[in-house]
């Protein structure tokens, strides 16, 4: 009802009673969608270069035997599985796995961490566990201050992972830690979250390129 209330009085200043017209949804979607597309083209044209750099890092970690790490709370561990999915299976082109492991999925792991010691190291430990030198850890926050994924990038720097941080505006305790720093110039959830699933995307593309360069070459008759 707030939300509601909030766009009639914005974009219409009817009546609560009258409800919300048709014409000003429509206007706060097109507003909406013109915000996250701003957002999107401003964070790729200023982080294109640094983009690529990522993207050669992932390609030499998995080219020279090792893995990547995600992880994030919420929105973000959804995006740290989607992400390593895209690796493990396909992105674009056929070719072998490549190896990827989301740490938000193991339930088990994940709770009795959080019962015998605290949410804050769940990553952590497992970064410890399975983590080794080389390997790239993925963390993604949208504030850049989660305490569990600061600490497990802290672990991951500690045992010679390669770190990387995905952020929102200012990169927040997260980038102090991250060899690689990409944070989107927002501070509104949302348009962080649309944005980052669009860097996972090209990482994944860039990845492939880089490693399976052919596979994107027109077959010769």
């Amino acid at each position: 009802m707030r939300f509601g209330f909030f766009v009639m009085m914005r974009f219409t200043g009817c009546n609560p009673e009258r409800g919300i017209a048709m014409d000003a949804m429509e206007e706060l979607v097109l507003a909406v969608l013109a915000e996250s597309v701003a957002v999107k083209q401003d964070f790729v044209r200023q982080n294109s270069a640094l983009i690529v750099e990522a993207a050669q890092r992932l390609a030499v970690c998995l080219a020279s035997g090792h893995k990547i790490l995600l992880f994030g709370n919420g929105g973000s561990a959804a995006d740290a599985q989607h992400i390593a999915a895209e690796f493990v299976n396909r992105f674009a082109v056929e070719r072998p796995p490549l190896a990827a492991l989301a740490l938000t999925t193991d339930t088990s792991v994940l709770t009795s961490i959080g019962n015998d010691y605290s949410f804050e190291v769940v990553f952590a430990k497992q970064v410890l566990a399975l983590g080794q030198a080389d390997d790239v850890a993925i963390g993604i926050s949208t504030s850049g201050n989660s305490p569990n994924v600061v600490k497990a990038l802290e672990a991951a720097r500690a045992k010679g992972l390669t770190t990387m941080a995905w952020t929102g505006q200012g990169g927040g305790q997260m980038a102090a830690l991250a060899d690689i720093l990409l944070a989107v110039d927002s501070t509104v959830t949302a348009r962080i979250q649309e944005t980052q699933s669009l860097l996972g995307h090209l990482l994944c593309d860039l990845t492939e390129r880089i490693l399976y360069p052919l596979s994107f070459c027109p077959a010769r008759k």
